[in-house]
């Protein structure tokens, strides 16, 4: 695969190929009044195309003499013409007319939307993903009563280096991480279709950088046990988040007693330089002063992994960590404020496992009332971004069983994983202090048992193992101080099939796991064996400008929202307002036919079609009205939350990538998840 350097700030990203920088424009005019064409029906749209391997950048129109550039580099459409029978694209590489040449369309892909798509895990919870030469081949298969009948041998044949005229590629054995080695697989376009078991598949056509038009699959390895030698260097990081509010003093001195086992293990197997352990711990804001003083803090680290080299070290600093001695506001404490100071503050690229196991016996406070301004979608994509496994063992204690089904519907969705695509959520029931000793001990030994694994070379355990052909070694038996009840067993077996993920994912990054080597075919957006299982992320290449819009349009949109809870009627009034004075379009604001907040063209139009469910754009002046205030003060809370979210991406300078040589710093782009979108 021929691939391109994006560049970005402050460091690079490589795309998973080869290193090559895009060509200097050619004949670069000055800026202009110019801009773009416009996409056929769009108002604000500019029409963009993506080159292919071999494009030549010509100052005229049919010129022989230019420079080559990069495949994938992004141009925008200024004009178009015809010499000798071909079209030709004069094209620059932003909107304010600064031009950089001529391309023949023909060594072009028109991108009319700036979506790409990231491989979830492929050896966690999935077979590999196939890339099909056209739709129909793809729909063929989605059409069958069983398609898993056919695809797993199909897998089985393509993985083992045979060839099938439907199949163009498959994807890598490894996990490729988009936000380590950012690469870019650009969506030309999307089918949708439901099938007879009633699940609505998307067919997703993608692009990559090809040589040849030849299929291409990962060599099988001799008999599949030889030793991974990357694994040599694999390291875990075990963070716990814990409560330190009043009544959990016990749950405190348990989960350190269960650290303080677990490092005499790894000490006398001679892991020490292996695994360490970290720990934060969170509390709540107050809004009296006295008692926010008394409190000290809302979250604080007191043992990044990163700094210790002993148990007798961690053990030193975690005995600082002691209950408060005031209550907090409220039964919800703030653990949001925990997960982000443990993202944030801890080098986690210095770690190949990385996991961040929340305790806690109360619920969240989300949106405003956290110091974070988050819900638990937002803080979970971000732990997502940095391939941290959130994990939440809650204390369902009796002093907070009115709090229980709220704070599990939470949780649930905060430890949502999409490496193993299922909640890594487990109760610890009655709250009992040795419970959760024995759950820390369960996660802590499974981790272990991965790190013995990998030091031999060898992939751990792992849910995935059968569809992947990886042979197991026996599984050790679980310590002596485990239960093995129903939830532990899902504990250990969650954290096993982590560890396997985790693995995959160190070894993409250490092997250089490239994507597959085609130009252009047709994906499954989940799995053909299982469709409750998703095959990728599709993210929108958000740029500076277009974030820099959407923050301000969110932010007048949550300011008529507060209105509109006073005074629901007027609400879709100030929309319009709104929508005249800053939208693409103001006549849409005035028409009658607008009923919905898409309708009024307040957002901008690179939303338009996606392939995702929108509350905000779907929003009417009817369903506002029905919902009640506290229906309508989630709405808000959450948008609030988004905001907050699109500061955090302006911020991570790290995954801001331009595209194209000479872009300027508003047209670099952030690979924002469909999941984050208002």
């Amino acid at each position: 695969m021929i691939g391109v350097h994006l560049k970005r700030r402050l460091s690079a990203w490589l795309l998973l190929t080869a290193v090559v920088m895009a060509a200097a424009p050619v004949c670069a005019e000055p800026t202009t009044d110019r801009s773009p064409l416009l996409q056929a029906g769009k108002k604000t749209l500019f029409q963009r195309v993506l080159t292919r391997p071999g494009a030549m950048l010509t100052a005229q129109p049919g010129g022989d003499a230019g420079s080559l550039v990069d495949a994938f580099s992004r141009f925008y459409v200024y004009a178009e013409t015809e010499r000798d029978g071909q079209r030709w694209l004069e094209v620059g590489v932003d909107t304010r007319g600064k031009v950089s040449g001529w391309l023949r369309a023909g060594d072009t892909v028109p991108w009319l939307q700036q979506m790409a798509l990231a491989f979830t895990n492929p050896g966690a919870a999935r077979e590999r993903a196939l890339f099909f030469e056209s739709w129909d081949a793809l729909n063929g298969l989605l059409a069958l009563p069983d398609p898993a009948a056919e695809v797993g041998p199909l897998t089985r044949e393509i993985a083992e280096g045979g060839r099938d005229p439907r199949v163009v590629a498959i994807e890598p054995d490894r996990f490729i991480d988009i936000n380590s080695r950012f690469y870019l697989l650009p969506i030309l376009d999307f089918e949708e279709v439901f099938t007879d078991s009633g699940h609505l598949m998307r067919g997703l056509k993608v692009a990559s950088v090809t040589e040849t038009a030849a299929p291409t699959s990962t060599p099988p390895r001799d008999g599949g046990a030889e030793p991974v030698t990357q694994l040599g260097s694999f390291r875990a990081a075990v963070v716990f988040i814990i409560d330190s509010t009043i009544s959990m003093q016990q749950y405190i001195d348990e989960a350190r007693a269960a650290a303080e086992q677990v490092y005499k293990r790894i000490e006398g197997s001679g892991l020490l330089e292996k695994v360490s352990f970290g720990l934060v711990a969170f509390r709540a804001p107050s809004a009296d002063p006295a008692k926010a003083k008394s409190l000290e803090y809302v979250a604080r680290m007191f043992v990044d992994p990163a700094e210790v080299s002993s148990g007798l070290e961690f053990l030193t600093r975690a005995s600082k960590v002691t209950e408060a001695t005031v209550s907090t506001d409220r039964f919800d404490e703030d653990p949001y404020a925990g997960v982000i100071t443990a993202l944030e503050e801890i080098p986690w690229n210095r770690f190949g496992a990385r996991y961040a196991v929340l305790i806690t016996d109360a619920g969240a406070l989300e949106g405003d009332a956290s110091t974070t301004g988050l819900h638990a979608e937002q803080v979970r994509s971000e732990a997502a971004e940095k391939g941290v496994a959130l994990m939440v063992l809650h204390l369902k204690t009796a002093m907070g069983k009115a709090n229980h089904a709220a704070a599990e519907a939470q949780y649930r969705t905060l430890a949502n994983n999409a490496a193993i695509q299922r909640s890594l959520y487990f109760s610890v029931q009655d709250g009992s202090a040795a419970a959760l000793g024995k759950a820390v001990a369960t996660l802590s030994d499974t981790v272990i048992e991965s790190i013995e694994a990998s030091a031999r070379g060898d992939l751990a355990a792992g849910s995935a193992r059968a569809a992947t052909g990886i042979p197991s070694p026996a599984n050790p038996p679980p310590s002596p101080a485990v239960a093995q009840d129903p939830e532990t067993a899902s504990l250990r077996e969650a954290t096993r099939a982590l560890g396997h993920a985790m693995q995959l994912a160190y070894l993409g990054r250490e092997e250089g796991t490239r994507a597959p080597s085609v130009f252009e075919g047709w994906i499954s957006d989940s799995d053909l064996a299982d469709p409750t299982v998703r095959t990728v992320d599709e993210r929108v290449l958000i740029t500076k400008d277009q974030l820099s819009d959407l923050h301000g349009i969110l932010k007048q949109i949550v300011d008529a929202a507060d209105a509109g809870m006073l005074k629901p009627d007027a609400f879709f009034d100030s929309l319009r307002s709104i929508a005249a004075q800053y939208g693409r379009d103001p006549a849409l604001a005035a028409s009658p036919q607008a009923t919905k907040l898409a309708d009024l063209g307040l957002l901008g139009e690179y939303l338009d079609g996606l392939p995702y469910k929108s509350d905000v754009m779907t929003l009417d002046q009817d369903t506002w009205s029905r919902w009640g205030t506290q229906r309508q003060f989630e709405f808000v809370s959450r948008l609030k939350g988004k905001i907050k979210l699109y500061e955090r991406y302006n911020a991570d300078t790290d995954r801001w990538v331009s595209l194209a040589e000479g872009s300027p710093a508003g047209e670099w782009v952030y690979p924002v998840p469909l999941r984050d979108l208002p």
